[in-house]
């Protein structure tokens, strides 16, 4: 009987799988879906948790993990193994848990893998959500890491003032819309860049930008930021680097403040293109600061009392564009770095 109950416990796993390293743009060829089979159980004595995957987050970052190990990242980041499950950020739900602070039944979020249902190993690196009286999908952007890099860059890195100037790239994506937001609630003026007008319309109309441009409209970035920012730029949110970094240099005001979050337009190419403008960091004493979410992880009670009244006041919104089933994770994943997806990128993998 005993074998008869192992078996019963093995049940199919959807996963998305890594194929090999990846030069140039990622394509959804780099990835395959398969099923594979996990027992719904922990071995005895373990203190991993067992998981069912409900949202998985679509990141630009996750493209840097598909190239070879960079001793230059230290140890914030860790490749993808070929052949093995792509992973990020998701929300969970506990099913058997062997760690004493985490329960079955108790919703999480954290990394996971790319499938219907992992095993966590590092437990102690999930987070139990607490609040469930918004979507579960907030996890995996406003209330997840996308949010709490958005409030540290912005509040902790940049330290704003009311009446500043303040310029966000990538602004329609997962961490510039909240910029955008929390830049207005603080006081101040707010310029936005994407790459549609859909986006532009969404970050006026929606987000309550005071402006906002299409870049691929503009052939001359210097004059751009020239045109929306004629007194010059107090606070830089940097989420593209490469061309634009270059002219935002350019623009920015005496002891105004960069917060480097990511470079997207450096992620597909294999040699990064080089900065022009940086002795204007010396003529304007411009404070340039790197961060990941990592440095601030502990500060997320004191982010969620100050998120989550926001949006039930209807101060913040959120938009997120949600893929369906764990089969269009590839594509979804793919079409961050075309711009496809409109607002915060997840993948649906089960209602529960």
């Amino acid at each position: 009987m005993a074998g008869s109950g192992e078996q019963e416990a093995l049940v199919g796993n959807k996963q998305v799988i890594f194929k090999d390293f990846v030069s140039g743009f990622p394509k959804e060829s780099d990835m395959f879906v398969t099923t594979g089979t996990v027992k719904l159980k922990l071995p005895e004595g373990s203190r991993a948790v067992l998981v069912k995957n409900l949202y998985l987050s679509c990141d630009p970052y996750m493209r840097i993990l598909m190239k070879p190990q960079d001793a230059n990242y230290g140890s914030i980041v860790t490749s993808y193994t070929p052949g093995s499950p792509v992973s990020g950020t998701g929300v969970a739900k506990v099913l058997e848990s062997g760690h004493p602070d985490i329960k079955e039944g108790d919703l999480v979020w954290g990394v996971t893998t790319w499938e219907e249902y992992s095993v966590i190993k590092s437990p102690e690196t999930l987070i139990k959500i607490q609040h469930t009286d918004v979507p579960l999908s907030y996890y995996t952007g406003i209330l997840g890491m996308p949010g709490v890099t958005a409030y540290a860059g912005f509040y902790e890195v940049c330290s704003p003032k009311k009446g500043e100037y303040v310029y966000v790239t990538s602004a329609a994506g997962a961490v510039g819309q909240l910029v955008g937001q929390f830049a207005k609630l603080t006081g101040c003026y707010v310029v936005g860049s994407a790459g549609s007008k859909e986006k532009v319309d969404l970050l006026k109309n929606k987000f309550g930008f005071d402006e906002a441009f299409n870049y691929k409209e503009e052939h001359d970035l210097n004059a751009a930021l020239k045109r929306y920012f004629p007194e010059g730029i107090d606070i830089y949110f940097e989420n593209v680097g490469g061309k634009m970094l270059d002219a935002a240099l350019l623009n920015m005001r005496i002891q105004g403040r960069i917060a480097v979050c990511g470079m997207i337009s450096q992620y597909n190419i294999d040699k990064p293109e080089g900065v022009s403008n940086l002795m204007n960091i010396v003529y304007k004493r411009v404070r340039v600061e790197g961060f990941t979410v990592f440095d601030y992880l502990q500060q997320y009670s004191k982010f969620l009392d100050t998120v989550i009244p926001n949006i039930k006041d209807g101060k913040i919104t959120y938009v997120e564009d949600i893929a369906e089933g764990l089969e269009s994770g590839p594509a979804a994943l793919v079409g961050l770095f075309s711009g496809r997806n409109v607002g915060k990128q997840v993948v649906r993998v089960s209602r529960e």
